[in-house]
This record gives structure tokens, C-alpha cells and sequence, in this order.
């Protein structure tokens, strides 16, 4: 039979339905996955929405803070300044004459009196030649004492007529010119004895000695370079160290009025004390190519624990300010006017004040104006406040902090 004259579609149209209907049915399936990512999606922003909303009514809660009272009280004036230790006095020790060196008497590093042997130049030398000058000296006063006979000789017979008065006077004259090679001959002694004084090295200063240039047995000169050691004033001792001059005048009159000041050296760390001076030199010109001019401190320095060209800071108490506002370091915040604190209120919110600090000793600084004594400052927690904001003082409530602790740790006892 025909396929047209049954009345049923071809079969390739029934082969098409299927298909259609297969696409139907995904068409509605990704409907209904969009209406679901959209509703998932509003979901979100709604939970978003509200999120910040609970952030925004939480940052409105009061925040907590730490708070220290303004107080008054004593604050030094205290300049610090870089240093070197210089000694008051420091000797190379010189030969002042030559020859051998026959013995040393110091030890290295060694501490010494003025005076103190120190070194010996062979005394031979020198010896002799003050034998021979001493001799020379001897003929010439016996030559001198002759003459003087003859002089007083021919002065008795010049008053007789007895001799010519030409031979009288060469004979004064003699004696005169032999008084004059004594005098030489006696210099040449006294200089030759101190030829021998210098053969023994003595200290000059108390002091003490470093390492020795030359050892004994070798020849040295008078005015060698290096000499023989360094010897070094150690008690007591100075710090020299320089101030700029804008702080000049206030130093200066400070000076004039008490007549020293006290400072402190510490070392080049600025962590630890070594000794305890006082200033009371100011130099006499400020340097041109730094603005500074230079202090120098004196230190007793019995233990020894400032040493020639070490590096200190210099620490000098010019002035005590007397009943200053004192606040902590930490509670000054900077901004477009300065510098300004946060005060707490009696209703617990906080005010900014404008401030004018002055020195600090790094934790404390001096606040010219701008707050009282008794003020309560923010010191911990600025982070996020503004001028109205409410704060709490956890440190006001320890007891009741405690005891909302406790059932927490009995909890944590429980569950474990």
C-alpha cells in the first residue's frame, strides 16, 4: 500500500518529533536554572547588605581604649650629643740625646708616676767627655787665681811707681778674659751633666704607657720619630663633644650661673652608663663649617672605662623644668594641625585637643599648652576614633572582666 494513501505523517516526520521534544525540555530545564541562579544571587546580596549593615551598627559600639592621667612634675633638660674621649694630657716620650738603649724599665700598658724611670741611654759617652770638660774647667780657675795674684801684685807697685801702668791694666784685663773662659768652662759641664740627666728617661705626666717603639740595645737619636712610647693621662679624663649653636646661649648662661653643669657619658649604643662628669669649658670660637662649638667634660674616670678616642654620647642636663604638664609619649597623635591627643570625657567620649609639646625624655614629653593636670589621654587604641566617639576602659573594670572569663574557662574545662 501506498504510504500517502494511509493518512499517516512519513517517517521521517515521525523521527523529527522526538527531537523537538527533547529541546522543549532543555529549554525549560534552563529556565528554571536561571530562575534559580537568580534567586541564589539576590540571596547573596541581600546577605551582604545586611552584613554591613551589622558592621556599620557595630563600629557605632563603643570602642576600648587605654587611658593615662596628665600629671605634673619634674622634667630634665637634657641635650645629647656625639663625643671622643681625649685625654687632658698625652706625652710621647723622647730621647733627647743619642746612643744605646741599655735598659727599659716600663712594661707595656703599665700605669707610671711623674718621674718614674722609664728608660737608660748608655752614660759612657757622656762620661767622658764631662771628665775632660771638668779638667778643662780646673786648669782654667787655677789659670784665673794666678792671674788674680798678679793683678793685686802689680796694683801695690803701680800706687809706688814701681811698674808701668800700661802692664797694670793688661793685667786686669787678663783676669777679666780668664773670668770669661771659667764661665765658659763651667756651662760645659752643667751642660754635659744634663747630657747624663737626659740618658735617664724620666715620666713627664702620671700616666699610662703604651706599646714601646724601640727596644733596648738598639742606637737612637735625640727628637727620633715615634719616640720611645705614649703616655697617656688616664685619671682624669675628658670628653670633648660639640653643641650646635642655636642651644649655645642657653647652655652659656646656665654656665655663667651655676658655673658647671653635669653630664653623662654613655656608650655608642646610647644604652648603657659609663661615668658621671661636668662640663665647664666652652670653647672659644664656633667652627664656621658645622655651626657647633665644642664643650669639654672632665671625668674622674677611676675605673678606667673611658679610653682615649673612644666614641661616647654625651648626655648634659642643662635645666630642670619644675611643675611641667607631663604626658605619656604615646598618647600624641599627628595630624593637619599638629600635633593633638585624645581626651576622655566624664561621659566616657573622647575630645581632640591641640597641643604645643616640648622636650621629651622618650617616653615623656612636656606639653606647653593645650591640656591640665588630671586630663585622662588616650595612650592605646586612636586607631579608629573621632572626635564624639564612645569609648570603654577595660582597665576601669578588671572584676568584672575576671568574672566573665571564669564560666568560659569552666566550659572549656567541662568540654574537655
Amino acid at each position: 500500500m501506498d504510504e500517502q494513501n494511509t493518512g499517516n505523517p512519513p517517517l521521517s516526520d515521525q523521527k523529527k518529533l522526538p527531537s523537538r521534544k527533547r529541546r522543549r525540555l532543555w529549554v525549560i530545564v534552563g529556565m528554571l536554572l536561571l530562575v534559580v541562579l537568580t534567586i541564589v544571587f539576590f540571596a547573596y546580596r541581600s546577605h551582604k547588605s545586611g552584613s554591613r549593615r551589622q558592621g556599620a551598627t557595630g563600629s557605632d559600639a563603643p570602642q576600648p581604649v587605654a587611658v593615662e592621667t596628665v600629671t605634673t612634675g619634674d622634667m630634665p633638660v637634657v641635650l645629647t650629643e656625639l663625643g671622643t674621649v681625649i685625654p687632658i694630657t698625652t706625652v710621647t716620650v723622647m730621647p733627647r740625646v743619642e746612643g744605646y738603649l741599655t735598659d727599659v724599665k716600663f712594661i707595656e700598658g703599665q700605669h707610671v708616676k711623674k718621674g718614674d724611670l722609664l728608660a737608660v741611654i748608655d752614660t759612657r759617652p757622656y762620661d767622658v767627655a764631662l771628665a775632660q770638660y771638668e779638667g778643662q774647667l780646673a786648669q782654667d780657675k787655677a789659670q784665673l787665681e794666678k792671674a788674680r795674684v798678679d793683678n793685686a801684685r802689680y796694683q801695690k807697685l803701680i800706687k809706688q811707681d814701681s811698674v808701668a801702668a800700661m802692664t797694670a791694666r793688661d793685667q786686669e784685663f787678663t783676669v777679666e778674659q780668664l773670668e770669661g773662659t771659667v764661665k765658659v768652662d763651667q756651662a760645659l759641664v752643667d751642660n754635659q751633666r744634663l747630657q747624663l740627666v737626659y740618658c735617664h728617661i724620666v715620666a713627664p705626666v702620671d700616666g699610662r704607657v703604651g706599646i714601646r717603639v724601640v727596644d733596648r740595645g738598639n742606637y737612637i737619636t735625640a727628637g727620633q720619630s715615634g719616640g720611645l712610647v705614649i703616655l697617656t693621662q688616664m685619671q682624669p679624663i675628658s670628653v670633648i663633644f660639640t653643641l650646635p649653636q642655636d642651644q649655645l646661649a642657653q647652655v652659656a648662661d646656665r654656665l655663667r650661673a651655676v658655673g658647671s653643669l653635669p653630664v653623662e657619658a654613655w656608650n655608642s649604643s646610647n644604652t648603657q652608663k659609663i661615668a658621671t662628669g661636668a662640663v665647664s669649658t666652652l670653647d672659644s670660637q664656633i667652627d664656621t663649617s658645622t655651626g657647633t662649638v665644642r664643650l669639654r667634660a672632665i671625668f674622674t674616670n677611676e675605673d678606667e672605662h673611658l679610653f682615649p678616642n673612644q666614641f661616647v654620647n654625651a648626655r648634659l642636663l642643662v635645666d630642670t623644668l619644675h611643675n611641667a604638664i607631663i604626658v605619656p609619649g604615646n598618647a600624641l597623635q599627628t595630624g593637619p594641625n599638629g600635633q593633638f591627643v585624645y581626651v576622655v570625657k566624664s561621659d566616657n567620649t573622647v575630645d581632640v585637643r591641640n597641643v604645643k609639646p616640648g622636650i621629651t625624655d622618650g617616653t615623656r614629653t612636656v606639653v606647653a599648652s593645650g591640656l591640665s593636670a588630671g586630663d585622662k589621654v588616650v595612650t592605646d587604641g586612636t586607631d579608629h576614633l573621632r572626635a564624639g566617639a564612645k569609648v570603654t576602659i577595660p582597665a576601669d573594670h578588671p572584676v568584672a572582666d575576671a568574672d566573665t572569663a571564669q564560666p568560659a574557662q569552666r566550659h572549656h574545662r567541662h568540654a574537655n
